[in-house]
């Protein structure tokens, strides 16, 4: 009897992400109904950027939508696939747009804003890091910036613009 031997290859990957903020600009335009008291990233290691805002809603606010767009960074910010405008109460009543679903997931255990409208008081996001296990979406490598229009009764009242590198290598061993 003769015996057959065949080599197995084995490739074993390694996955490196790098997810992370590198810049935060938060502007208020109508001070009397929203002011900002903290709007600042701060480094606790080399691939963990911590978010701080904090700001208040001076007003009940019934009526909020967040006009969102992301930007990829290629030779300056450029508009990058997504573009949208959402309904804020409606969608804190029932997550509708995935991509909103997904930014939400990523901050939800670190805000307060985790009930539907009216919003008044204190709103924060508090030492909020980025999870890439929480990205349930392919990203290619790059710089990106989110940039969020925050409107109450259809009138702006501040904007929020968050740039973020993301950053996956494989690596063969």
């Amino acid at each position: 009897m003769q015996h057959f031997g065949f080599r197995f290859l084995s490739i074993v990957l390694d996955f490196a992400v790098v997810f992370k903020f590198t810049n935060l600009v938060c502007e208020s335009y109508n001070k009397s109904w929203f002011e900002f008291h903290e709007c600042r990233l701060k480094a606790v290691w080399r691939d963990r950027v911590l978010m701080n805002l904090n700001g208040t809603i001076l007003h009940p606010a019934y009526n909020i939508q967040a006009k969102g767009q992301l930007f990829k960074r290629e030779s300056g910010y450029k508009p990058w696939l997504y573009k949208a405008e959402i309904d804020c109460c409606r969608f804190l009543r029932k997550a509708y747009y995935m991509p909103a679903k997904i930014i939400y997931t990523l901050f939800q255990e670190f805000t307060n804003i985790n009930h539907t409208c009216p919003y008044v008081g204190p709103q924060y996001l508090s030492k909020f890091y980025l999870k890439p296990e929480l990205l349930l979406l392919p990203f290619p490598t790059g710089d990106y910036m989110l940039s969020l229009r925050w409107f109450f009764d259809h009138k702006l009242q501040f904007d929020t613009n968050i740039s973020f590198v993301f950053v996956e290598n494989m690596k063969r061993t």
